[in-house]
């Protein structure tokens, strides 16, 4: 009787087991979850497949009206989520990037004619019209096969007036940071999104942790930063690379009309021209209180001067409420957006005791930091993950022979062991004065003729030149390290009222042979207004024959400077390549007595002075 009762109760175990079995195969067992290992979020094979992804596309209504409609700008938003989100109810953290470029751009936008005198007005340009491309329910295509299969939704947006967005570019203006915030608001739950551009039918973020994350490069970079400054409830962290985080510093430097590198005579209304793509309908009004209005009454070619306008959009000056960790990336040579961008955020960033990282290769714009260090952010701040990404190295920096993936960690950036060492100037720059941190007695006074046709790496290599100055350390027998911000006084007269001032720091001899690396040659370089040298907000003309001193910082920059080399300070006027080209023949003197370079040099004046044994 007992064998029978054993078996009979075995074989019912059995029988439960299999329905257990059954049950697991019909999706009622174990959900599929993220996964991670070393602190990172690893590639969910379930995730991988594309096929199974959900793609679908809708609009989230915000609290701004920019197209003079009298109804509140909707913005187009995609989604892109694991086919789990809706077969298991699976919620996942947000992976998002906005931006004014997906939906297409204007082709062969004119910028500003260059070749005028300083002060006066350049001639109008013409206004081409972005033609919009794309097809619902996909906005872009990017991030999507780095994140989805590692656990995450990504989310893309079109900014206001571009594209399916409602409303008017604004290029940094208010609504660019609203848009974005109205976004993460749908995510989190705490705004409507709709599932036409102007129904009433709404659609949830049913799938959202409420855990958001931005990232982006160049303008889709900037908008991370702009997001961040409303203080935005869910916007947990951000990897802005290469962002432009002050429209005066990409279009002005120091009181100069200055262009970005690589597009001369832009402004700041050519690159609304260039992102103007959405409802063809509205571009007249947009065009006429954004372009004609705003715009022209605010970003002042003729003194180049920082205004109210230019205040506006300088994220810098919207960073009290900022919340999100920031990882912010950027390249030491990019001269388009320069260095500077991401530096001051950065700095402002730990002042506020922001969770910050910085990451900075040596090269030109874009460049994101490694995988590793993206992922480890954001499996820390979206899945939650207690990874110590928070205790790791502040700074990242890839020193110049390295590849990009493989940064130096240091505890800060500017190294820590990083002072001022200032060096004077000797004479003889229209060939090659001395650079050095003796001052020397009677530095008497050089001069030198502006002229723009000139291109700075031809002055650089230039043995002798009456259109440049140029002052050389001694060679260097041992490696030097600059970490930090170089500044300059220069104390200039003019026989003009106005004049461009360009500064280059160089290392020499130059190298123009086939091997040649993107730190051989230009350490780092920086632009100023003469008019300026007392206020930003107000220039004033420069009396001729008076003596003026202009201070301003040169680019951040992080470079070990080989032994063997020279480091040369290169002072000239109109620089070919960025500022405006007024006709040839501007006279400046510069006083060498009063004149200063101030260099952020690893290991200090010691460090130096061992290098270069004056």
């Amino acid at each position: 009787m007992k064998r029978n009762l054993t078996t009979h109760f075995l074989f019912l175990m059995l029988f439960i087991f299999s329905i257990a079995c059954a049950q697991k195969k019909e999706g009622q067992g174990e959900k599929i979850t993220p996964i991670f290992k070393d602190g990172e979020a690893q590639i969910v094979p379930e995730f991988k497949d594309s096929d199974d992804w959900i793609r679908h596309d809708l609009w989230v209504e915000t609290d701004f009206n920019t197209d003079g409609d009298d109804k509140m700008d909707r913005m187009h938003v995609s989604v892109t989520r694991p086919k789990q989100t809706d077969t298991e109810g699976l919620k996942l953290p947000i992976v998002y990037v906005s931006s004014p470029y997906f939906a297409g751009v204007a082709s062969d936008t004119p910028n500003w004619n260059v070749a005028h005198e300083l002060g006066e007005t350049a001639e109008e340009r013409l206004h081409p019209e972005a033609k919009r491309t794309g097809e619902r329910p996909i906005i872009s295509n990017s991030h999507i096969k780095t994140w989805v299969p590692r656990g995450y939704i990504v989310v893309h947006s079109s900014s206001p007036g571009t594209g399916l967005s409602q409303g008017a570019p604004t290029v940094g203006g208010p609504n660019e940071s609203l848009a974005p915030k109205a976004v993460i608001e749908w995510l989190c739950g705490r705004r409507k999104g709709y599932t036409s551009i102007d129904g009433d039918k709404t659609v949830d973020a049913f799938w959202s942790t409420g855990k958001v994350g931005m990232t982006g490069t160049s303008y889709n970079g900037t908008l991370p930063l702009a997001a961040a400054t409303t203080g935005v409830e869910g916007l947990e962290a951000i990897i802005p690379i290469a962002p432009n985080t002050s429209y005066y510093h990409y279009y002005r430097s120091n009181g100069l009309v200055r262009s970005p590198g690589g597009y001369l005579g832009e402004d700041i209304d050519v690159l609304y021209d260039f992102i103007h793509s959405g409802d063809e309908s509205k571009r007249p009004y947009n065009n006429k209180t954004v372009r004609d209005t705003e715009m022209k009454n605010g970003m002042d070619r003729i003194t180049g001067d920082y205004n109210d306008f230019w205040e506006g959009r300088d994220y810098l000056n919207q960073m009290k409420p900022m919340k999100a960790a920031l990882l912010m990336s950027h390249g030491f040579n990019d001269w388009n957006v320069m260095p500077e961008h991401s530096y001051r955020i950065y700095a402002q960033a730990k002042a506020q005791g922001i969770p910050s990282q910085i990451f900075y290769h040596q090269n030109g714009h874009g460049g994101p930091p490694p995988m590793t260090m993206r992922n480890r952010w954001f499996t820390r701040y979206l899945h939650g993950i207690e990874n110590g990404v928070e205790n790791d190295a502040r700074a990242w920096i890839v020193r110049e022979n390295d590849k990009r993936s493989e940064p130096t960690s240091y505890a800060e950036y500017p190294n820590p062991d990083a002072s001022d060492v200032v060096l004077y100037l000797g004479g003889d720059g229209p060939a090659k004065g001395t650079l050095g941190i003796v001052k020397k007695a009677k530095q008497g006074r050089e001069t030198f003729v502006d002229d723009y046709r000139i291109k700075g790496s031809d002055f650089a290599k230039a043995e002798i030149s009456k259109n440049r100055l140029l002052y050389l350390t001694p060679e260097l027998t041992e490696d030097v390290h600059i970490s930090g911000v170089p500044k300059i006084t220069v104390k200039l007269a003019s026989d003009k009222p106005a004049a461009n001032l360009s500064v280059w720091l160089v290392s020499l001899p130059w190298n123009d042979g086939a091997k040649i690396k993107i730190t051989d040659n230009i350490i780092t370089r920086g632009w100023a207004d003469p008019q300026n040298h007392s206020s930003i907000r107000e220039g004033e003309p420069l009396e001729p024959g008076t003596f003026y001193n202009v201070t301003f910082d040169l680019m951040p920059d992080d470079q070990i400077i080989p032994k063997g080399q020279q480091i040369g300070l290169m002072i000239f006027s109109s620089d070919n390549e960025f500022t405006l080209h007024p006709e040839p023949g501007t006279q400046l003197t510069v006083a060498l007595g009063g004149t200063t370079l101030t260099l952020p040099i690893v290991g200090g004046k010691n460090a130096f002075a061992k290098a270069v044994k004056e």
